[in-house]
């Protein structure tokens, strides 16, 4: 049988190209996303076709409603999850220095992408618990996607920082309560990645390219952070469990 795979936001960007690689290792995908379904059909059916079964589910993961939906539909129609990626996020709607930006923004980003993530994790855990108790070998893992923001400061966007250092946080707590259950939990942290998310700043991103701002010396690709995701979701780090995978092309590693 198949294993299942969730992953919050998984229809563009740095999700899609999760999918696509977890497709490639046999996953059968369950997508959520804010988008209406026929805005996505062409996504999905794509996916479709490298042979696995994929649904979507319109959802908002950031509100307690939705997620509990969401977990509720993903189990009617697959029966578990095996692996949750926690994808979704959303950049501040206006860049501002942290001596003007607005607890609005600061709420909105917070709910999102740190709030939505840590409690879809409870939601679904509890049920990978459940399952471990009657199947203690089933392969399970909790894959967490956040940012090199986690550690590097942006005064422009000082709320999606924080929110991504509260997922580095959420991944050593959640890594720690469920080593008991073999439920391994890690984190990818991407650099910059090339998706609609970056495409308003890819000139500034050229150039810092090009003056040596990464070890390689290009943009990084959706497929570049789904290709560890991948490793991660098939068990090839077993004994990895609250670890982090930088996915930046060396842009983290500190030179002389």
């Amino acid at each position: 049988m198949k294993k299942i795979a969730l992953i919050t936001g998984g229809t563009r960007g740095v999700g899609l190209g999760i999918a696509i690689e977890l497709a490639k290792a046999g996953f059968n995908l369950a997508l959520s996303g804010k988008r209406e379904e026929s805005s996505v059909a062409p996504v999905l059916e794509e996916l479709a076709e490298l042979g696995n079964e994929v649904a979507y589910f319109r959802s908002d993961v950031s509100e307690t409603t939705d997620r509990r939906q969401l977990v509720d539909s993903v189990r009617k129609r697959f029966g578990k999850v095996n692996v949750l990626v926690n994808n979704a996020g959303i950049a501040p709607s206006e860049r501002r220095d942290i001596l003007d930006a607005t607890e609005e923004s600061f709420e909105q980003v917070l709910h999102v992408n740190l709030q939505g993530p840590y409690f879809l994790t409870q939601l679904i855990a509890n049920q990978m618990i459940e399952v471990k108790k009657q199947v203690p070998d089933e392969f399970f893992c909790i894959i967490n996607v956040s940012s090199v923001s986690a550690t590097f400061a942006s005064t422009n966007r000082g709320e999606y920082c924080i929110s991504k250092a509260g997922i580095a946080m959420a991944t050593k707590l959640w890594a720690t309560r469920l080593g008991e259950f073999d439920i391994p939990v890690y984190e990818i942290q991407p650099g910059v990645i090339r998706t609609d998310m970056t495409s308003g700043v890819q000139k500034k991103y050229d150039v810092l390219f090009q003056s040596g701002m990464a070890i390689q010396s290009r943009w990084g690709l959706p497929q570049d952070v789904g290709k560890v995701a991948a490793a991660m979701a098939t068990g090839s780090m077993p004994y990895s469990t609250g670890q982090v995978v930088r996915v930046d092309g060396g842009m983290s590693v500190q030179r002389l």
